[in-house]
């Protein structure tokens, strides 16, 4: 059997250079998805202060079991504490230099150096028992948590987008592998036919393909763990270099990402090979010749309840995007695979829509086209089965990559909007940080209608309605209301001093408060703030940010103080004059205008938007060759068939117009159920950003896509057909199939 397997093999080496594509490439990108996953998980960081010292104390930086933005600092008392647990030669205390944070005596973290002979392990239980839930002990490659405490923070969002894209990769992957080898498959009923008629068994064939199955996986997968491995982490420093992710965290890909990208592989050709080779090994070797040419069944029940499955689940995506999510940032993790799922249903039933679109127009096609219609459309009703496998790739093409563009370019749109919409000021002034009072001083130019210094951080909100996730903006009340759109239901911003807040009309309804009420904060250092509802202004889903003073917030930011002044002119003032004023009374600040402003936040949007785009073109590449593989492995079937059409008389012109008219029926099917699997993502996308169930975006985005479609498929049909009948046609008609 083994010598059966690898005489096929080598037999047929071109045929299986596609199937061998779709696993080494699927399992190459499922590895660097897992690399991610990894990554995420270990939240491994170099340490560069801390390089000699075995063990470093810092502070705890997670609140309720979530990464914390903000450095967490610690009282100077802590490092007596340490140095009198025993095996400890010595800790070193480290500050950082905000002077903020200087005057108020507190510490970043503590170096710790061991006694001779000390066992480390031990030496840092010691210390965790002693200071208790206080401080966080690090030992090993974690000990440049102290040092970039950001890193923690991405370990939450690496993780996230990892599992997101890599469960699309794993859908991808299996769904194209599977459908690759069972073209493949199909296109060997003869061969199998003949095997059953010289006496072989059914169990003998299932073995002699499984066993092809398995020898080319192991090939496949052995050679993408390199290439999975260099993948991983050029994604990976893709996401760092757009500020997704910390650029601190260390790249790990290790054995269990190489595992399941075999595995992946691995079990989706297994399964194809059982599936598709189940057919010919159990019909019988009469009935298998006759049929070997085209199948004429194709509606399996299990294929009816695997599309049934994922156009349900689809679905469900979507209505529970609409229905359950709020517009934050893990919106994508329903709305995204939405698109995929319903994608996959309708690549399973698109024999059937195949049918249908040639029954609609094939009748203008034959009209419009002459000969070469009417053999198209012959072919496309006889092939309609064998077609559909060159339409699922397609179909997944055109949902991943309509459903997610648009899916960014509305995020852009919203963002843009809302940030352009929501800020008042005319100029705004940065600096490493301003000394209290600064403000005050601008706000009392001449020229100027109002000033508030800018911080932002994220915490939480404690009892009903609460959690993470919260965005918290700090202002300054007497200029708030010149500086930013603040349209106040109930209250004023102008009470904003001292331990208070601004809450929007649905967070006071989902947390049960009203002015005058207290609502308990964790800021992002972890520091506990019970606050006064001061105010409720209008809701604005794209800005779900509370308010609160911008002195309270800096004070419990990792800089300690505001790094951004907003600056309102007077109507008819030089801003120029205004900006050289506003230079001289902050030194070394710079002073951008408000277009600059937004420009700058449009450049922030657009590295995120590349940072997301190389991921998903990973992804929309896969699914591209997969669609190539498989468009020319089934015109490279049929070149027996175009010689028999050129020994009747037709031309290697005829032939490809009869081609081109067949591609078309499968791009129209294509697009149209790509169309409706992107819409799967777009609308209730769309619906919870802006209202709308347009998509934001222009309509390039589609059409590009569509002709990215169009063009592979032509290219990837014509091309090996073109080739094919360089050869003489009857060597053509009389080559092995």
């Amino acid at each position: 059997m083994i010598r059966l397997v690898l005489a096929s093999l080598r037999y047929r080496i071109t045929s299986f250079v596609a199937t061998f594509l779709a696993l080494f490439l699927g399992a190459a990108i499922v590895m660097a998805c897992g690399g991610l996953m990894e990554t995420g998980v270990r939240a491994a960081v170099a340490s560069d202060r801390f390089a000699y010292a075995p063990i470093v104390v810092t502070g705890v930086q997670t609140h309720a079991g979530v990464a914390l933005t903000e450095r967490v600092r610690m009282d100077t008392s802590i490092v007596d504490q340490v140095s009198a647990v025993p095996g400890v030669a010595d800790a070193i205390p480290s500050r950082s230099l905000p002077p903020a944070v200087l005057v108020d005596r507190r510490i970043d973290s503590v170096g710790v150096l061991t006694e001779p002979g000390a066992d480390t392990a031990a030496v840092a239980s010691a210390i965790s028992t002693a200071l208790g839930s206080s401080a966080t002990v690090l030992t090993g490659e974690n000990r440049g948590l102290a040092e970039f405490p950001d890193a923690l923070a991405s370990q939450r969002t690496l993780t996230i987008l990892a599992g997101i894209f890599g469960s699309w990769a794993v859908m991808i992957v299996v769904f194209g592998v599977a459908s690759m080898l069972s073209l493949s498959l199909g296109q060997r009923q003869r061969e199998m036919a003949l095997l059953r008629a010289i006496g072989s068994t059914p169990r003998q064939v299932r073995r002699m393909i499984l066993g092809e199955t398995v020898l080319l996986c192991i090939v496949a997968t052995a050679l993408a763990v390199t290439p999975g491995f260099f993948l991983g982490r050029f994604l990976f420093g893709q996401l760092a270099a757009s500020g997704i992710v910390s650029s601190a965290l260390i790249f790990h890909q290790g054995l269990i990402p190489v595992i399941v990208g075999i595995v992946t592989a691995m079990a989706a050709a297994i399964a194809a090979t059982l599936v598709a080779g189940r057919r010919a090994a159990n019909t019988k070797p009469l009935a298998a010749l006759s049929e070997a040419t085209e199948p004429t069944r194709w509606l399996t029940r299990p294929r009816l309840v695997l599309a049934v499955l994922f156009l349900a689940s689809g679905i469900s995506m979507s209505v529970v995007t609409v229905a359950v999510m709020d517009n934050g940032p893990i919106l994508a993790s329903t709305a995204g695979p939405a698109s995929v799922l319903v994608g996959i249903g309708l690549a399973l039933l698109a024999p059937g829509f195949m049918k249908a679109i040639v029954v609609v127009v094939g009748w203008p096609v034959r009209i419009l086209a002459g000969p070469a219609g009417f053999l198209a459309v012959h072919n496309a009703r006889i092939r309609s089965i064998r077609m559909a496998g060159a339409v699922a790739p397609i179909v997944l093409l055109m949902g991943i990559a309509v459903g997610t563009l648009y899916m960014q370019s509305t995020e852009n749109a919203v963002k843009t909007e809302a940030f352009a919409s929501t800020l008042l000021a005319d100029l705004v002034v940065t600096s490493g940080g301003f000394a209290p009072g600064v403000v005050d001083e601008i706000a009392t130019l001449p020229g100027v209608a109002g000033a508030s210094e800018l911080v932002t951080s994220d915490g939480f909100v404690d009892g009903p309605g609460g959690g993470s996730d919260f965005g918290f903006r700090g202002v300054t009340a007497a200029g708030a209301k010149d500086t930013i759109r603040f349209d106040s239901t109930a209250g004023s911003v102008e009470n904003l001093t001292g331990d208070s807040v601004a809450i929007s009309e649905s967070q006071s309804e989902d947390f049960g408060v009203q002015v005058g009420d207290t609502l308990g904060l964790h800021l992002g250092d972890g520091s506990p703030l019970s606050t006064t509802v001061v105010a409720i202004h209008a809701d604005d889903p794209n800005d779900p940010s509370l308010l609160l003073p911008a002195d309270v917030l800096a004070a419990h930011t990792t800089p300690g103080l505001a790094q951004q002044i907003l600056v309102r002119a007077e109507p008819g003032v030089d801003q120029q004059t205004l900006r050289a004023d506003i230079s001289a009374l902050a030194p070394g600040a710079t002073v951008s205008d408000r277009a600059s402003l937004i420009g700058d936040n449009t450049r922030v949007q657009q590295i995120l938007v590349s940072a997301n785009y190389t991921i998903v073109g990973m992804i929309i590449g896969y699914a591209a060759i997969t669609v190539v593989g498989t468009l020319v492995a089934a015109t490279r079937k049929r070149s027996r068939e175009f010689g028999l059409q050129r020994l009747t008389g037709s031309t290697r012109r005829q032939v490809l117009e009869m081609l081109t008219v067949e591609s078309g029926f499968v791009v129209t099917t294509a697009v149209v159920l790509g169309t409706v699997a992107a819409s799967a993502t777009t609308i209730p996308y769309s619906l919870v950003k802006s209202g709308s169930v347009v998509p934001s975006g222009s309509p390039m985005i589609y059409i590009g896509v569509v002709a990215l479609a169009a063009v592979l498929t032509i290219v990837a049909t014509a091309v090996p057909a073109w080739r094919g009948m360089a050869r003489p046609a009857v060597e053509s008609v009389r080559r092995p199939e």
